[in-house]
């Protein structure tokens, strides 16, 4: 029999007891009774109503109720109720593709070369980091040296100079003089990578040396390689922004000459990354090229005949996408390293550094001569001994000698010299047949073609997998330094991207309803130009000295205007698309009319962070309307932050109230402000589409929660001050240190995360799906950056003294506030050089991923006490991940990783672009990041990662400054803990969708726009239903019209169909998607299209179109996919 409950004592109990850090144990006082009304409900149901009367009438009087407030919408609600602390979270598995969780076969891994590599640095002779090269008339008798000379010039959209300087400086010198001279003898050739340059060169170009630009591309003699707006960094860069620069370079190119690129080029950044031979396959090249490897991994291919391969990536089981990558032999791409193992020697041939002309000396003291009858023999023998010894580290006997340097060919003396002494050196051998050569002038394409005739294939060449990180280029020099400098334009480009996607989807949506109510001029025309110069500054940063931050100061403060210039560019063309999309008002087309939505984040320096505008509610004024913006493919649920001038207020969906939460803002004094508050709700926003909220002054609403304070270590000044009595109507502030004991606790549905009482530190999580205390711990470190050499830590290098120590003392006390609120919960602590705060989020409703992760937010400023150091976060667990963890590939792909001893500390921190994780059979912890930064796994189950460096010198590599303009920069990473559903020994793996989510949302926040005179917001209808669980819209990108100037009828759709584990637990209970089963994309259920037809990854190669009202499409597991589409008319 049911009992009878008294509603009296209830009450009682209630009115009796202190909202503290007691409250999880009263709430499962509650709870009980709670499962007692539920046992006795037909029994009680007027028992039932007096209780929830009273009930409101204490959620309305005690500032101090927020779990009664829950308890309160139960009852309300008649469902069952689940208290966090007791919930046990199930779920069905997920159901994922079948993906390879071993290595594809290949004939070099380069995880088991680095195992079985000693990385020794043996001085090898004049080829200094190789081993002695010999050769002789012999060995060419019955064969022929084909010998292809490219000629090229590397020039820098910013490095020493600002891009526009370099153009006017030099650039445009450059490209004058290749047209010019190359158009006088159709023997010479040369290659041009970066479109941005030649892009500025067409506007101001002589309509001649355009005419004789063409005609050199058309003919061959000028090949366009990569066709990239730069050669962009290959570590730190995020696939998106790749193919985006990748895009407009070749888009740009095609529209001017007709032509698509069909090699790559990339010589100069620091380090490979297979994402690169992956995108450019998939863009329908035909061979690459890289030159910054380890000058020990260079060694060890060489004297296996190995620099050539076939480059795969480790999933690929059938060779489907890889590309024959050719890696340079030596130490640089100038003229010294690039025509054999004698630097010396090859010096001499760089006519540049004539006496006549001088580019440039020669460091071996021995200049080069001009060629003439007296000299042209022994000149011609000494450089072909160089080249017949560097043609025995290939396996044909086609031969790439590449001509150039940064910034070359500037002078009409250099451009001669290069061209007529080398015509001089060709017509010598080639005129003497005992010499079993030939030379020529070349370009990349060229030279492929001749080694894969030579080789009867491509077949025929080593296969490969793995990356070539990290970069050393001497010594223990090895290139980790620029995963982490100038980390706040890193965080900032990542602002860009997101802004930018957000603004590329919501413009081709929004376009053609401008044109069906033809307004499409004057929509679309300001607008577009806005997207153009968007993308090309995000694609200028995406260059090798601009994300890796390795500028000058200036150039980096030039990089930092044009990225602060997109993103107010894509918040104009987002708030003039959703006024397009969401207004009916007769001018709702005009792009001018800019005062209808305005963004809560403002970015006003360079240099600084965004802040929160102010939204004033006032209980004399109108209620303010929000509009949520997500540009992801599934349904958004979790909480928004605002901020607003009154803690007195409810959110509105409809007429339905929604819960929220007020936070306290606080100042440097450790006072909390009384003009501006947090507020905190949970929202829903479909996919691809907006939803709108109301905020409005009022007074004790039962659905707006007030969270408890606690403070420790503060000052007495503090705990009686003013600002702290001014909250107490509706804050519990608890600032007694004396009554602190044991750990401090935060929680939600999914997990309790413990703190240390004395430093504030995450020392634990406890799991509520199996109740188990997983160590979870967070240390600030600091590394020394200075040695007792002359080689020291600089923008480029990372040369530590030691391991790291602590950044703080043991004893040190920093003040710590702890925020318990109904929706979330958060500590902050407060450091020297840091303000940390980790938070928990509560759940909604079960389909959303932001509940399972530990969101970690620093604001990190080292501009004092911190000079020749590195500050890192050190994520400590028990996971037994012995010397293995996994970092990611540009966000693309995973890539194994596996701690060394024999080499030295800086070389096991690895690029982490998006996200890193390590895991034993039984747990992985992951841990994603909202900006590329540094990672090392130097401990099993430990994660050190560098979030920024101040260093007092230059480190030799040609910057010539020290790395001194530091600036406040927030750093926000989620951690995450999974358990496997069984025991798990694979040698890949791939994030879960949980893990993907967490990442995507970081990267990609929801969006709020504040509405401004609009008399009425609607929402359209949601544009597709449920996507494959495994599909992230990559981008929905307007592509231009041939003119260059406006958006044609088209967009590129760019998908792609994750790796995603689903063996891992915890699981998204509700995730709004569906299964995914195979390959099958229904394109027509996720937008409203009209016609498709699959195009290459740069939109250069179009196949033939997709047929049927749902365009189903493959797109495989893992693979990117790109179409051409052209979206309906919509509303």
């Amino acid at each position: 029999m049911a009992q009878q409950l008294d509603p009296n004592a209830l009450e009682n109990n209630i009115r009796t007891g202190r909202v503290d850090d007691q409250l999880n144990q009263r709430l499962a006082e509650l709870q009980y009774k709670i499962k007692q009304l539920e046992q006795g409900l037909t029994f009680n149901k007027e028992t039932l109503r007096k209780v929830f009367a009273q009930l409101q009438s204490l959620t309305s009087e005690n500032p101090h109720a927020d779990s009664l407030r829950i308890l309160t919408e139960f009852i309300e609600s008649n469902q069952p109720y689940h208290h966090p602390i007791s919930r046990n979270v199930t779920a069905a598995m997920d159901t994922c593709p079948a993906l390879p969780y071993d290595v594809t076969k290949v004939d070099k891994n380069m995880m088991e070369l680095y195992d079985m590599w000693s990385f020794d640095d043996v001085d090898g002779g004049v080829w200094k980091q190789g081993y002695p090269l010999n050769t002789n008339d012999q060995e060419w008798q019955g064969r022929k040296l084909k010998v292809f000379v490219v000629p090229h010039s590397h020039n820098d959209p910013g490095w020493i100079k600002t891009y526009e300087q370099y153009f006017q400086q030099q650039t445009q010198f450059i490209l004058n003089n290749i047209v010019d001279h190359l158009i006088l003898d159709p023997q010479r050739r040369f290659i041009w990578a970066e479109m941005s340059y030649l892009s500025m060169w067409w506007e101001t170009a002589s309509d001649e040396r355009k005419a004789n630009a063409k005609k050199l591309i058309s003919n061959g003699q000028l090949e366009i390689v990569t066709g990239g707006w730069v050669m962009n960094d290959e570590a730190n860069t995020h696939y998106f922004a790749m193919i985006d620069q990748m895009i407009e370079g070749n888009e740009w190119l095609k529209n001017t000459f007709n032509v698509r690129p069909r090699s790559g080029w990339a010589i100069d950044p620091f380090g490979h990354t297979p994402t690169m031979a992956y995108l450019l396959k998939k863009m329908n090249f035909d061979n690459m090229l890289i030159q910054r490897v380890h000058y020990h991994v260079k060694k060890q291919l060489a004297a296996a005949k190995s620099l050539e391969f076939r480059w795969r990536q480790v999933w690929d089981t059938n060779g489907d996408n890889e590309i024959l990558c050719h890696m340079m032999p030596f130490y640089s791409y100038d003229v010294p390293h690039t025509c054999g193992p004698d630097p010396k020697i090859c010096c001499q041939f760089d006519f540049a550094r004539l006496p006549s002309v001088r580019v440039a000396n020669c460091p071996w003291k021995v200049a080069p001569r001009a060629i003439n009858n007296d000299n042209v023999r022994e000149r011609s023998l000494t450089l072909l001994d160089q080249y017949r010894k560097k043609s025995k580290l290939f396996k044909t006997d086609s031969l790439l000698i590449i001509l150039g340097d940064d910034f070359r060919y500037g002078k009409k003396s250099e451009i001669e010299a290069q061209f007529e002494n080398y015509g001089k050196i060709f017509k010598y051998i080639n005129n003497n047949p005992q010499l079993n050569a030939h030379l020529q002038f070349s370009t990349l394409s060229e030279y492929f073609q001749s080694a894969k005739d030579d080789a009867n294939g491509v077949a025929n060449f080593p296969s490969l997998t793995g990356d070539f990180y990290t970069y050393a280029d001497r010594e223990d020099h090895y290139w980790s330094g620029y995963y982490v400098t100038r980390p706040f334009h890193k965080r900032q480009e990542r602002v860009v991207e997101s802004y930018l996607r957000g603004a590329e989807i919501l413009f081709s949506l929004a376009l053609p309803t401008a044109r069906k109510y033809q307004a499409e001029e004057q929509f679309a025309k300001p607008l577009y130009s806005l997207l153009k110069q968007a993308r090309r500054n995000l694609a200028l940063f995406q260059h090798h000295d601009g994300i890796t931050g390795t500028a000058r100061d200036f150039v980096v403060v030039d990089y930092g205007n044009r990225l602060l210039q997109s993103i107010q560019g894509c918040q104009q063309i987002i708030s003039a698309s959703a006024r397009a999309l969401l207004t009916s008002s007769n001018d709702r087309f005009d792009s001018s009319v800019t005062s209808s939505f305005e963004f809560d984040e403002v970015f006003a320096e360079q240099n600084q962070f965004a802040h929160q505008r102010l939204i004033d509610i006032n209980p004399n004024h109108e209620s303010q309307t929000i509009v949520l913006y997500n540009s992801l493919v599934y349904e958004r649920n979790g909480a928004v932050k605002l901020l607003v001038s009154n803690p007195s207020v409810v959110v509105m969906s409809k007429d339905e109230k929604i819960s929220s939460q007020i936070n306290l803002i606080w100042n440097d004094m450790n006072q909390p402000l009384t003009d501006r508050y947090e507020l905190i709700f949970l929202a829903r926003v479909p996919p691809l589409g907006f939803a709108t909220y109301k905020i409005s002054s009022s007074e004790r609403t039962p659905t707006t929660f007030y969270p408890t304070i606690q403070l420790l270590n503060v000052a007495a000044d503090v705990k009686n001050s003013e600002g702290l009595r001014h909250h107490n109507e509706r804050f519990v502030i608890n600032a007694d240190n004396s009554a602190t004991s044991g750990d401090l606790v935060i929680e939600n549905n999914h997990m309790k995360a413990l703190f240390s009482s004395q430093n504030g530190m995450l020392r634990g999580v406890v799991n509520k799906l199996n109740g188990q205390v997983e160590k979870m711990s967070i240390n600030f470190m600091r590394y020394k950056s200075s040695r007792n050499s002359k080689d020291k830590s600089g923008a480029y290098l990372f040369l530590p003294k030691g391991k790291a120590e602590a950044h703080i003392s043991d004893h040190y006390k920093p003040v710590i506030r702890v925020t318990r609120g109904a929706l979330c919960s958060q500590v902050d602590v407060i450091l020297p050089n840091i303000r940390h705060t980790v938070t928990l989020y509560a759940e909604m409703g079960g389909s959303g991923a932001q509940p399972f992760g530990l969101h970690v937010t620093n604001h990190v400023d080292i501009r004092t006490n911190y000079d020749n150091q590195e500050l890192a976060i050190r994520i400590d667990s028990d996971v037994k991940s012995g010397d293995r963890f996994y970092t990611d590939l540009n966000g693309f792909d995973i890539q194994p990783r596996k701690y060394y001893t024999k080499i030295p500390l800086q070389a096991n921190f690895y690029p982490m672009p998006a996200t890193a994780f390590l895991q034993d059979q039984q747990r992985r912890m992951s841990i994603m990041t909202a900006q590329p930064l540094g990672v090392a796994s130097l401990e099993s189950g430990q994660f050190d990662v560098i979030l920024d460096r101040r260093l007092m010198q230059d480190d030799n590599r040609g910057l010539a400054q020290p790395i001194k303009d530091n600036v406040v920069t927030p750093s926000t990473f989620v951690l995450l803990m999974e358990e496997w559903a069984q025991n798990n020994t694979d040698e890949l793996a791939y994030p879960s969708l949980v893990a993907h989510r967490l990442s995507w949302e970081l990267l990609h926040p929801v969006r709020t726009l504040l509405s401004r005179g609009v008399a009425e917001v609607r929402n359209p209808p949601p544009q597709h239903a449920h996507p494959p669980c495994s599909l992230h819209l990559l981008n929905l990108r307007s592509i231009a019209a041939p003119d260059d100037q406006s958006p044609s009828q088209q967009s590129a759709l760019i998908l792609h169909n994750v790796g995603r584990e689903c063996r891992l637990r915890p699981q998204i209970q509700k995730p709004s998607c569906l299964p995914t089963t195979d390959a099958r994309v229904q394109l027509g259920s996720l937008l409203p299209l009209a016609a498709v037809r699959p195009t290459s990854l740069s939109l250069q190669s179009d196949g033939d179109d997709v047929v049927g009202g749902e365009f189903v499409v493959d797109v495989k597991p893992m693979e990117i996919e790109a179409f051409r589409v052209t979206i309906g008319s919509g509303v």
